[in-house]
């Protein structure tokens, strides 16, 4: 099934969840995000970043209902004794809080502990929170580093913790591609879904691309996490609305084949690849012969050929 990919900007990071207000911020340059994050009960989103010296952050943001009201220290201590109790060589270097851009004051601090292999590895870590959020962004490196040093200092100086933000469009969207991207499809799907409507009733102009390209996740998502129903319909409805868009087309023709509906299946990939031309801008038709829906139908003579014919009109 096609791919779409997620642009992030390389030096200010946000996160946020999809269904509490909050959202947690900061300015750390030459960092690249590599790996995301998110729990499939929407309380938990986290990033994962390293530079060229081999720093790395964790930054998360997350809920903890049962320890409201929460303080950036009440944060902070709760998640060291936690850490302490687990973890014998944490050594805590100093504790401090600073004042930030934003409302909240950040609770830092700044300790070194071992890794498994026995290695000392040096760690600064910041607490924003309010009410029942918390953010947390750790810096860890095998070379001494402090929340004092001066580069941490002004990352640290920048980051804040927005308890008022709701969540928009944009945020419903990432969670979404997070989950999708760990392949918890049951979770991710409905988040689609909920920021499909988001553009369908916001009447913008221009939205056309947006639209596909989420009702394309969020069909595939369905589908993928076994519900073929709810993933057709979304697909037929896509048709109804918008019939020059081949990937509909090429997606409900996957909902056939995972319901061993070939002639159905045939159909639908026919009125895909006539469509061909009306792709995104930047996409191409996928390829049906490495595609999972139709590889187990690999041993059926007229079905493959008529996608190896489909393959060479790519």
């Amino acid at each position: 099934m096609p791919k779409h990919r997620l642009r992030r900007d390389e030096s200010a990071f946000k996160l946020a969840l999809a269904n509490h207000a909050g959202e947690l911020s900061w300015t750390a340059e030459g960092y690249e995000i590599v790996e995301s994050s998110a729990k499939a009960n929407g309380n938990e989103v986290g990033i994962r970043g390293r530079n060229k010296e081999g720093i790395t952050f964790l930054g998360f943001l997350f809920l903890v209902p049962e320890q409201a009201p929460l303080t950036s220290a009440k944060c902070r201590d709760g998640a060291l004794s936690s850490e302490k109790g687990s973890n014998s060589a944490l050594t805590i270097q100093s504790t401090s809080e600073i004042k930030s851009s934003g409302a909240l004051p950040v609770s830092v601090v700044s300790y070194t502990t071992k890794r498994s292999d026995g290695k000392l590895m040096y760690v600064a870590r910041g607490f924003v929170a309010s009410a029942d959020v918390c953010g947390d962004l750790e810096f860890y490196s095998d070379s001494p580093i402090s929340a004092n040093d001066a580069v941490l200092k002004k990352v640290f100086s920048s980051y804040q913790l927005d308890e008022k933000h709701a969540p928009t469009f944009n945020d419903i969207f990432i969670y979404a591609q997070i989950l999708y991207k760990e392949q918890q499809f049951k979770a991710a799907a409905p988040m689609f879904e909920r920021a499909v409507t988001m553009l369908k009733v916001s009447h913008e102009k221009g939205q056309t691309t947006r639209i596909r390209v989420l009702t394309d996740q969020e069909g595939m998502a369905y589908g993928m996490s076994g519900d073929i129903r709810k993933a057709r319909s979304i697909f037929e409805n896509g048709i109804a609305e918008d019939p020059d868009y081949p990937l509909y087309y090429y997606n409900l023709a996957c909902a056939d084949a995972e319901e061993k509906d070939l002639a159905g299946a045939q159909k639908h990939l026919r009125a895909a690849f006539d469509r061909k031309a009306n792709v995104i801008k930047g996409e191409e038709m996928p390829d049906p012969t490495t595609d999972n829906s139709f590889t187990p139908y690999r041993q059926n003579k007229q079905f493959w050929s008529f996608l190896e014919s489909l393959q060479a009109q790519r």
